[in-house]
């Protein structure tokens, strides 16, 4: 090995812990973060669920009962 991968190496092998110790951070970080936004989408997809489901049909319908109506008088003239 050259003189200059053995120093690398050295220094290396001096900051290992905190090198190991800002990995760790990091994972960990990145895993909170990972859940909180998994947390939220699982939460807004329920809440839209749930606010669809109970949303009050406030739309008028119409109905033509015309034929209905003609026909039951045919049924009532027999």
């Amino acid at each position: 090995m050259s003189q200059e991968k053995v120093n690398r190496y050295k220094e290396e092998k001096a900051n290992r812990k905190a090198i190991q110790a800002k990995e760790r951070r990091s994972r960990t970080i990145s895993k909170a973060v990972g859940g909180l936004v998994a947390l939220a989408l699982v939460c807004w997809l329920g809440y839209s669920v749930y606010d669809m489901c109970n949303k009050p049909d406030t739309t008028p319908v119409q109905v033509d009962a015309a034929a209905l109506d003609e026909y039951l008088n045919e049924l009532g003239a027999e």
